[in-house]
């Protein structure tokens, strides 16, 4: 199913600045233009390359060696440098000791394990779509896209329901920059230091009782024989929650929107092709837009030597856009082959949560579709989310018309 195709004015020539509001509310512009005439692209003024082309991302990502996560992930100057491994966790180690902490949660992440946390999701995704069959007010991305995902590793990891909005909320303002600016503001610290004592509390919690939970289990883990700091634990959590509300959720938001902006997909995901819509919105509009990288050899890309030490900026969006690659890209397509997309990564640092991500998003869509007939966004009042890294929304107002009702 072919549908609507954006226009691109390739001529233009944008500058690539991921702390800009106007380029989150669409980027797909300027990676067209980064692509087809500055595939090396430098931003002098926030000293950085970028990397658009899926060929280039791809490379990259195999190869961490040469494109090093020892400094972070993350271009704000407080989340890049050697102590990065403080708030990142294994996000921010190379092989072979990001290997050793990703192995420690390895086993929750298995397919079997993964099949086995369906009937939880789709319990989490009936109660959170509740509010709709009782005709209440509902946002599509606070009420139920954010919120799904963060219940569910929530739940994994042993947080209380009656906390899981209050850390939902904290770890959205944790992500947000402020506009043309890498400075992170007083909102997003606090958040930041909320976090971190919820989940040294949670940690003291688990060593004096255990429970069945990953939290009890990260706290009697063993890495050469010593159990983890309270920091490392504390990174692991910010890792494992904020990266699932992070991603998931916006993916689920960015799925839903395009179904209101093409009526022709939403009719179809509605009513049976839930996994190809979040398959398709996970190639067409993917919540991960960027990760930084650091250059351990000079190297020549592109034609140009860039030099050790260098921040790359590696944009899998992009990648996900690209027309060698994918044929129409800018094409939302139900019916396309999208094994090559980037959003979950590759290599080493492939995201290990991808499974149950794909779990979440299509029964998301799936419950969603058993409930809903059809469903209007109210863009006036709609928010974005602004992130370096990440794309989607805060806020989606709908109304809908329920299965076997009249429209409200």
């Amino acid at each position: 199913m072919s549908t609507h195709q954006e226009l691109v004015d390739v001529k233009a020539s944008p500058a690539y600045d991921p702390f800009d509001y106007d380029l989150h509310e669409d980027p797909y512009p300027t990676y067209a233009w980064m692509r087809e005439h500055a595939p090396l692209y430098r931003n002098e003024e926030r000293d950085f390359w970028a990397l658009s082309r899926h060929a280039d991302v791809l490379a990259a990502l195999r190869a961490p060696a040469t494109f090093s996560n020892r400094n972070g992930i993350s271009l704000e100057p407080d989340l890049w440098g050697p102590d990065a491994v403080k708030t990142s966790s294994f996000l921010a180690m190379d092989p072979p000791e990001h290997g050793a902490m990703r192995r420690l949660t390895a086993p929750v992440f298995k397919p079997g394990w993964v099949a086995s946390m369906e009937p939880t999701v789709r319990r989490l995704a009936r109660e959170r779509l509740a509010p709709l069959r009782d005709g209440a007010d509902f946002d599509f991305a606070a009420d139920f896209a954010a919120a799904l995902p963060n219940d569910v590793m929530c739940e994994v990891v042993g947080i209380p329901a009656a906390d899981r909005d209050l850390i939902r909320a904290d770890n959205d303002l944790l992500n947000e920059c402020e506009d043309g600016t890498p400075e992170r503001s007083d909102a997003t610290t606090g958040a930041g230091r909320r976090l971190a004592y919820y989940y040294v509390t949670l940690i003291s919690d688990r060593r004096k009782r255990p429970r069945d939970d990953l939290t009890s289990v990260l706290v009697q883990a063993r890495i050469d024989g010593r159990p983890l700091t309270d920091q490392q634990l504390v990174a692991y959590l910010f890792l494992l929650v904020s990266a699932t509300n992070e991603s998931t959720g916006k993916l689920i938001g960015n799925a839903l929107y395009h179904g209101w902006r093409l009526p022709g997909l939403q009719r179809a995901g509605l009513d049976g092709r839930a996994a190809d819509w979040g398959r398709e919105s996970l190639r067409y509009d993917s919540p991960s837009q960027m990760m930084a990288r650091t250059l351990t050899a000079d190297t020549v890309i592109h034609g140009t030597e860039v030099p050790a030490g260098a921040r790359i900026a590696l944009l899998p969006a992009s990648g996900n856009r690209d027309e060698r690659v994918f044929a129409d890209p800018d094409v939302f397509d139900l019916d396309r082959d999208t094994s090559g997309e980037l959003s979950f990564g590759h290599g080493p640092h492939f995201c290990q949560g991808a499974p149950l991500a794909r779990l979440e998003i299509t029964v998301a869509l799936e419950e969603l579709g058993a409930v809903v007939h059809a469903y209007e966004v109210d863009t006036s009042r709609a928010r974005r989310i602004h992130s370096p890294h990440q794309r989607g929304f805060a806020s989606l107002p709908c109304s809908v018309s329920l299965r076997g009702r009249v429209t409200r």
